[in-house]
């Protein structure tokens, strides 16, 4: 039986990729992507939204939410993604009407199939906090979120402290970090061990293909992006990475840790505190990534995307 999951994203080349790979698994049932502000605005993150998904046009449409308008945002990341969030390709898309909001969306889905419904929150943690506020029980039939964001020992990558989905909503954070859903933590010391190199490109699916031809429209522009702005040849692909964790957890190492958000700090807002003394003062309050398998993901990662089509 193929596991269900929602998707919530800010795209974001890296969460493009994740879609790819999500909607093309048969092992997965992608219940609904949704949409929150990050990389870039609210409103371009839906719009984003329901481009990857018209672009790929799957057998099964999945639900989409909008993101909430009122999301202010403190930073983006379209140094890295473009302007557009989708590498400046100028994607044509139906949008939409009258979507309903995202959290609403999470909720619907997680009360249709309690306890069975996996989410991966790959954006900030808008909508999984307001989700949680809008129906108090769903933190108890949400079968497992899985977080992609903040940091361990690792330094931040929007400030020298904090992870950019952390850093965004460091108040969601800590509501979504408090809550008692079962949650796992899949941060920066792990998913930077996964880099992508230009050779990718030569792996995808054809142009004529409907992955390839979204593919090979936004990923040379993240290459170059990581070249001019970081100094680096390969690309990482975060929200790949905390997928894989969906689909093969064995490939993580992870352990039980107590973690909050600092969310007033001058210097350190957005960054993720863990209880690492000896003995701990709190009981944790969730698994947190701290080794992955390398190699195991990278090659579900180009196998999931060459066999998209």
């Amino acid at each position: 039986m193929a596991r269900k999951l929602i998707l919530d994203v800010d795209p974001g080349i890296d969460d493009a990729v994740a879609i790819c790979l999500a909607l093309a698994d048969p092992r997965l049932e992608v219940l609904a992507v949704t949409a929150t502000g990050g990389n870039v605005s609210p409103q371009q993150a839906t719009r984003n939204v329901q481009t990857v998904v018209e672009q790929l046009d799957p057998r099964r449409l999945p639900r989409t939410g909008a993101a909430p308008a009122e999301g202010l945002l403190t930073s983006d990341m379209r140094h890295l993604h473009g302007d557009d969030g989708l590498g400046d390709a100028e994607f044509r898309v139906a949008e939409l009407h009258h979507l309903h909001p995202s959290d609403k969306v999470i909720c619907d889905e997680v009360r249709a199939a309690p306890g069975d419904v996996t989410i991966v929150a790959l954006g900030p943690l808008t909508n999984i906090a307001s989700a949680l506020q809008r129906d108090p029980d769903l933190a108890t039939i949400v079968g497992h979120l899985i977080i992609m964001g903040g940091t361990v020992t690792a330094p931040g990558d929007v400030t020298a402290a904090a992870e950019f989905n952390i850093y965004s909503n460091p108040v969601a954070a800590r509501i979504v970090f408090n809550s008692p859903v079962t949650k796992t933590l899949i941060p920066l010391d792990v998913t930077r061990k996964v880099t992508l190199t230009y050779d990718l490109l030569d792996q995808l699916p054809d142009e004529d293909s409907k992955t390839g031809a979204l593919l090979r429209k936004i990923l040379p522009f993240a290459f170059r992006a990581y070249r001019q702005n970081l100094g680096q040849e390969g690309i990482y692909v975060h929200d790949a990475v905390a997928l894989a964790a969906a689909v093969h957890p064995e490939l993580f190492e992870t352990t039980a840790m107590c973690g909050d958000v600092e969310t007033s700090g001058e210097l350190t807002t957005g960054a993720t505190i863990f209880d690492r003394r000896r003995v701990p003062g709190v009981r944790p309050n969730m698994e947190v990534a701290v080794d992955v398998d390398v190699s195991g993901v990278m090659d579900y990662i180009l196998r999931g995307l060459t066999a998209a089509d």
